[in-house]
């Protein structure tokens, strides 16, 4: 019997090798997007196999997104894998990638909003777009990965928060255009595994958060697994943050 098959990209490191691992775990076949972490994805594939003790089923792609030829060549690729063409579709498209980085507002350029924009809105929906067929034949989801931010003020973040607002607004807008037969959906991690940055602003943020503890890359790949097992959820976004936005 074919396994079903995910997707992650920017799946070799931090969160997204927390969610490619869980699906792993479930028995899927995963396809890891990777564009500068292919040595994490490749050592990600290793320990899961020496930890079980069998061959994983997983295949790394890597793809620079911000160049429209390296974005057409892993949908084709995606398209014409074995294992995609065996499942009869995609049963989970989870769009993780991402880059977090401050700025200040008066120093944010063209190129740096154009960036962000590229990663968080036009890739998600150019790769959704690009695999409704297989997505659809198997009644799959697709789940985007955005933040906590919405409708607050973050310092040095502006182009960042927009995009991913961006994402989430795509998310919502394409739960309705691809129902009933696509299920589409967000998680919204938040005091989630701090940036090498933010670290001392980070302890702060951890006070305020009503459960008293940071989350765990593994707490948001928790959410995507019940996002893909719910078959009644659509057009939700579920906030992975200890209860922190109780507080903002």
């Amino acid at each position: 019997m074919a396994k079903p098959v995910a997707i992650i990209t920017g799946g070799g490191k931090r969160i997204g090798a927390a969610i490619s691992t869980a699906f792993l775990e479930m028995g899927w076949h995963v396809i890891i997007h990777v564009n500068n972490s292919l040595q994490e994805a490749q050592q990600l594939v290793d320990d899961f196999e020496q930890k079980t003790g069998s061959k994983s089923s997983a295949e790394i792609i890597r793809a620079d997104f911000q160049v429209d030829e390296q974005l057409e060549r892993f949908i084709s690729e995606v398209k014409s894998s074995k294992k995609v063409i065996e499942a009869d579709g995609v049963c989970a498209l989870i769009h993780n990638a991402s880059f977090y980085k401050p700025k200040d507002v008066e120093d944010i350029s063209l190129d740096d909003l154009r960036f962000m924009n590229r990663i968080h809105v036009e890739v998600p929906f150019l790769l959704t777009q690009a695999l409704i067929p297989q997505i659809k034949s198997v009644n799959g989801s697709v789940i985007g990965i955005v933040d906590t931010s919405l409708g607050r003020s973050w310092g040095g973040l502006s182009h960042y928060t927009s995009s991913k607002a961006g994402l989430r607004q795509l998310m919502m807008n394409l739960a309705g255009e691809l129902a009933p037969g696509i299920r589409v959906n967000c998680v919204a991690p938040g005091a989630v595994l701090a940036a090498d940055w933010e670290v001392s602003h980070y302890a702060s943020i951890i006070e305020k958060v009503p459960l008293g503890r940071e989350g765990q890359p593994e707490d948001v790949a928790k959410a995507i697994l019940f996002l893909i097992n719910s078959p009644h959820l659509s057009g939700q976004v579920i906030a992975v943050d200890g209860g922190w936005s109780l507080n903002e």
